[in-house]
C-alpha cells in the first residue's frame, strides 16, 4: 500500500513538473512575441516618419536626388523585411546608411538645419532610434531567456516533447553603419 501512495506521489510530482514547465514555455514565447511586436510599432513609427524627412530635405536640396532615391528604396526594403532575422536587420541597417545620407545633405544648409519642421522631425526620429534600440534589448532578453531554457536540461525534454523551438536574436551585424547609429545634430 505505501508502494501505491509513493507511486500516487511520484506521478503526481512528474505531472505539476510538467505543468509548470509547459507553461514556463508558453509564458516566455509570448513575451517574446510580444517583445517582437513592440520592435515593429517603433519600426512602423520610424517607417511613417522617413518621407516627412525627405520631404522636408527635399525642398531645400533638390538636386540631391539620388540619396532621396536611396532612402525611398531602402524604406520600402525594410518595410517589406519581416522577422526578427538576419535579413531584416540587414534592411534596417542600409536604412540606417541611407539616413545618414540625408543628415550629411542637411548639414551642407544651414537655413534646413534652422528649420522648425526638420528640427521637430530629427527630435522625434532620434527619440524613435532610441525606443527601437531599447525594444531590441528587450527582445533580445525574452528570447534568451527562452532559449535557455529550451536548451537546459531538465526542461529541453518539455520543450522536446510539446515542440517548443529557439527564436531568432534581432541582432546588428557587425559593420560601419550598425556601430555609429543615426546622428542627430541640433
Amino acid at each position: 500500500m505505501t508502494y501505491i501512495w509513493i507511486l500516487a506521489c511520484i506521478v503526481v510530482v512528474l505531472i505539476l513538473w510538467i505543468a509548470v514547465s509547459f507553461n514556463s514555455f508558453v509564458s516566455l514565447k509570448n513575451r517574446s512575441k510580444e517583445a517582437w511586436a513592440d520592435i515593429e510599432v517603433q519600426l512602423k513609427r520610424r517607417y511613417d516618419l522617413i518621407p516627412n524627412l525627405v520631404n522636408t530635405v527635399k525642398g531645400y536640396a533638390t538636386h540631391e536626388s539620388t540619396a532621396f532615391e536611396n532612402v525611398t528604396k531602402a524604406r520600402t526594403t525594410a518595410m517589406s523585411a519581416t522577422g526578427p532575422g538576419e535579413g531584416h536587420a540587414k534592411a534596417e541597417n542600409v536604412l540606417t546608411g541611407a539616413l545618414k545620407s540625408v543628415f550629411a545633405i542637411a548639414e551642407a544648409y544651414p537655413e534646413l538645419k534652422a528649420n522648425q519642421n526638420f528640427l521637430a522631425l530629427q527630435s522625434e526620429l532620434s527619440d524613435t532610434e532610441n525606443k527601437i534600440q531599447a525594444a531590441r534589448r528587450f527582445y533580445n532578453t525574452n528570447v534568451r531567456d527562452l532559449n535557455i531554457k529550451i536548451e537546459s536540461f531538465p526542461s529541453n525534454i518539455i520543450a522536446n516533447i510539446f515542440k517548443f523551438s529557439k527564436m531568432e536574436f534581432f541582432d546588428l551585424p557587425d559593420n560601419d553603419v550598425a556601430q555609429n547609429p543615426v546622428e542627430v545634430k541640433f
